[in-house]
């Protein structure tokens, strides 16, 4: 029996996935995101109170806060908002100067509910500032007579200069209300830092919602490209890092078949409504309701128009190159190229990217395989663009497009350089170690950290995350009975837990109506 049988076969008496189960509110993120809204009433603060006080800093990725505790009827309150919402303004919001590095927070004391809030934090005057790590505000507070804290409290920041200036002193830079969008002496941290990676998590997610978004806009969905969307959807739901998006993933997939019916098409590739974002797809969210943030962090360029969603859906394609199985490598590679053949939207990059898939003529048997041909495509890329950018000055001038990855990150990947002609002969061992490790449990660092601190436990795929019924009757469904066959692992995965959840959907249906 070979390896995708006996899977196929552990996954069936092993697996049964259920999406239903409750995720922690992306508060601080629809908050961030009300863009409309803060931008017309100057408001950049998050305002927080008893019932999304925990969650909000247990979600946000910023490695620092500020906590404002005040009261609405406060004269001085009201006239010290206005200082607070533009230091606010630098760090909160789409078009911050300095995103993800400080969440700007205010709650009322003079509001019921936050009583015993501000009790815990002995507030005895308004404003009262605090500063601290967001994880060290969860279920906490403060006591004047704790000798050891890492909430700070702030006594001196009653104008915007003089609170700027005590962050500043706090992190040893210089930020100032004049900084624009986007800010240059943090640029260059995100590729010589390993560490960086962690912050990509946001942005694989923001590509995630990027690309959806982009499909359903440009109604791409015919009879033609269906099946690849399934199939992508399938090693979404089974490797994607991130746990919001699996399930985002898992909902569409197992509706899919209703959402987008493929009856409705005619065979002249005539896109349905339905399969649009005005219609019931739509109204999915494939990393939930909270994404897109509005910025990127570890994707971010220097420019408004560098960087952002490509680099984004480049890192999503490494890290699920790295999480897939040897049995799952050549369906993943088949799937990732069929994804962007049909649905990557530049019509250049694409036909570049295809040609790349096209030249691979036996299939990929290791993981270890797909990632470095990944790897290599992504070098491949980055070697055009360089020339290209460089002729046109069109590049990002703080992120020239260049081999990846550079000495100071991984040494060991470089076995000899020819004078010559600057070819790099790869220790392709290591490289997929760092593949590995940089794309795998680097990424995802930031990631375990909070569930950690929220109790819960990183799942290794989405059969681990939530255990559903083991009784559940297994039935075809029409468009991903072919797929799951062919694509051993992760398809027979989606396919069983698809089945499963639509059967007993149509089950309590049918329950419903006697």
């Amino acid at each position: 029996m070979n390896y995708c049988v006996i899977l196929v076969v552990i996954l069936v008496v092993s697996f049964s996935i259920s999406v239903t189960s409750g995720s922690h509110e992306r508060v601080i993120l629809r908050a961030i995101i009300k863009e409309e809204k803060s931008n017309k009433n100057g408001e950049f603060a998050i305002d927080l109170n008893a019932t999304n006080f925990d969650s909000v800093f247990n979600d946000t990725p910023t490695p620092f806060a500020i906590l404002e505790f005040f009261a609405h009827w406060c004269p001085a309150c009201r006239n010290y908002k206005p200082h607070y919402e533009k230091v606010a303004r630098l760090f909160n919001g789409p078009d911050a100067s300095h995103p993800g590095i400080i969440l700007m927070t205010r709650v009322d004391c003079a509001l019921t509910i936050n009583s015993n809030l501000c009790d815990k934090f002995s507030v005895t005057r308004f404003p009262m500032l605090f500063w601290g790590p967001p994880k060290k505000f969860i279920g906490g507070g403060w006591d004047p007579k704790q000798e050891k804290s890492e909430i700070i409290p702030i006594e001196n920041g009653q104008t915007a200069d003089i609170l700027l200036g005590w962050i500043n002193k706090q992190l040893g830079r210089s930020y100032g209300f004049d900084d624009g969008k986007h800010e240059k002496e943090h640029l260059q941290a995100n590729t010589s830092d390993s560490g960086q990676i962690a912050k990509a998590i946001y942005d694989i997610e923001e590509a995630t919602f990027t690309a959806f978004g982009i499909i359903l806009d440009h109604k791409m969905i015919t009879p033609a490209t269906r099946a690849s969307l399934i199939k992508f959807l399938q090693l979404l739901v089974a490797h994607h890092p991130s746990k919001r998006c699996r399930k985002g993933s898992a909902e569409i997939l197992v509706n899919f078949d209703d959402l987008c019916p493929s009856q409705t098409m005619s065979v002249n590739n005539e896109k349905a409504e339905s399969c649009t974002k005005k219609g019931a797809l739509g109204n999915y969210h494939i990393c939930g309701k909270e994404v897109p943030r509005g910025y990127w962090m570890y994707c971010r360029g220097s420019k408004n128009d560098t960087r952002g969603f490509s680099c984004g859906l480049w890192v999503l394609l490494h890290s699920l190159s790295v999480r897939v199985e040897d049995g799952e490598s050549n369906m993943a590679f088949r799937s990732t190229c069929d994804f962007i053949h049909n649905f990557f939207i530049c019509e250049e990059c694409r036909q570049h990217f295809y040609g790349m898939c096209s030249s691979i003529s036996s299939p990929f048997k290791k993981a270890r395989d797909f990632a470095l041909w990944l790897w290599s495509a992504h070098n491949k890329v980055n070697e055009r663009l360089a020339k290209e950018e460089a002729s046109l000055e069109t590049g990002d001038p703080e992120f020239p497009k260049a081999i990846w990855p550079p000495k100071k990150l991984c040494s060991s990947c470089y076995l000899k350089t020819s004078k010559e002609n600057g070819k790099i002969e790869w220790d392709e061992n290591e490289v997929f170690k760092f593949l590995v490790s940089y794309y795998g449990k680097g990424l995802v660092t930031l990631q375990k950290e909070m569930e950690q601190q929220s109790g819960s436990q990183t799942e290794k795929i989405v059969a681990e995350e939530v255990v559903g019924s083991t009784h559940a009757v297994v039935v075809p469904v029409g468009a991903a009975l072919a797929i799951a066959v062919a694509s051993c692992a992760f398809g027979a995965l989606a396919y069983i837990w698809r089945s499963r959840q639509k059967n007993r959907k149509y089950k309590y249906n049918s329950l419903k109506n006697i």
